[in-house]
């Protein structure tokens, strides 16, 4: 099978779409057979399917599982006693949660491909960090939920790492002023998740009138739009309202989820989101499955070459996307971008946000 080692030598946005699409149609496949080979579920699925391996022009050809599967199932291709850590998916009070299982192998490859997409963004350089949650989200190492997975994982890039509320989610105002003024003419890095940064963070540091100067920092930040799009707060007024507030002027939304982590797919500075060498996104049209075309909403099939200690390499979302093209944007970066327009109607809320916020 085709290293991942070797494939991360790769930048993550560097090839073209016909030399991308023969490494994933490649990994792909070498990953479908691999699964099938080594996951009883994941074979009984195929063959109900009819799968034939050799029918396989490319990865779009071949099935895809839906992404609640692992709500039902414990789908590994690996012997339990293997197993690193398990990621648990977001969920509500009441729902089941993904169960994803990790050896270290696959654990330490999602460590690498993140630091490969994001350093695209903010260097290769590890830069004082803050966190915008509670240091008690990752109390158990050995089982993350997706925020703590999110948490342990961009905090590679963090040389020293501050969390800006306290276990109760209280603003530790001390904190953060200890941390702005120790790092007052450096680079900093802020990451947390898109409800809890409007509820916990901004909301409370304008309710105190607090003067904090963001104006050096990168914001990344993900989980989810839908309860702050039923507040009214759009992309574009929650950039507008962090810079008018605290001067930050960099900020970068991204998406992913806890049954392909590591492989997320980060906002540009236009303010499209970007596929990277190491996975891709698919749209399909609602009746069919069939592809759509570039400009044509469809529900979103995430691809990635990462898993190997389990069959998510090819899984259909509960999301509705829209690719605006392939290597082509303004912004540099090779590979397709696109936008998310929403969760499908009558799908459950299931981004770390949004969960969260139904909970608040």
């Amino acid at each position: 099978m085709l290293d991942y080692k070797e494939i991360l030598n790769f930048a993550p946005y560097s090839l073209s779409k016909h030399e991308k699409e023969g490494l994933l149609t490649r990994k792909l496949t070498e990953l479908t057979l691999f699964h099938y080979e080594n996951c009883a579920e994941y074979k009984k699925i195929l063959d109900c399917l009819g799968f034939n391996a050799g029918k396989i022009n490319s990865y779009y050809d071949i099935p895809f599982l839906p992404v609640s599967i692992f709500k039902e199932l414990d789908l590994m291709s690996i012997e339990k006693s293997d197993v690193f850590k398990t990621v648990t998916s977001s969920g509500t009070s009441g729902q089941a949660v993904s169960k994803i299982y990790l050896d270290k192998i696959t654990a330490g490859n999602q460590q690498k491909t993140l630091a490969k997409i994001v350093s695209d963004y903010i260097g290769p350089k590890r830069i004082p960090m803050m966190i915008i949650d509670s240091p008690s989200v990752i109390t158990d190492r050995s089982k993350f939920s997706a925020r703590g997975a999110g948490i342990t994982g961009f905090s590679i890039f963090g040389s020293e790492k501050t969390y800006a509320l306290n276990d109760d989610m209280s603003i530790n105002i001390n904190a953060i002023n200890a941390f702005l003024e120790k790092h007052r003419s450096e680079d900093i890095l802020l990451y947390g998740f898109t409800f809890i940064i409007w509820q916990h963070f901004y909301s409370k540091l304008i309710e105190l009138n607090a003067k904090v100067d963001l104006s050096g920092g990168v914001l990344i930040h993900g989980g989810g739009w839908k309860k702050l799009n039923s507040e009214a707060v759009s992309q574009s007024e929650f950039k507008r309202r962090l810079n008018t507030a605290f001067g930050l002027l960099h900020v970068h939304d991204y998406y992913g989820m806890a049954e392909q982590a590591g492989c997320v797919c980060v906002e540009c500075e236009l303010g499209y989101l970007h596929a990277s060498v190491y996975s891709d996104i698919i749209t399909r049209h609602h009746i069919d499955f069939s592809p759509c075309d570039i400009g044509e909403a469809g529900i979103i099939q995430v691809v990635s070459i990462l898993p190997e200690s389990y069959p998510g390499h090819l899984l259909l979302t509960e999301d509705e996307g829209v690719i605006l093209g392939e290597d082509n944007c303004l912004c540099g970066r090779k590979g397709k971008y696109f936008k998310i327009n929403g969760r499908l109607k009558n799908a459950e809320i299931r981004g770390c946000s949004d969960t969260y916020a139904a909970k608040f």
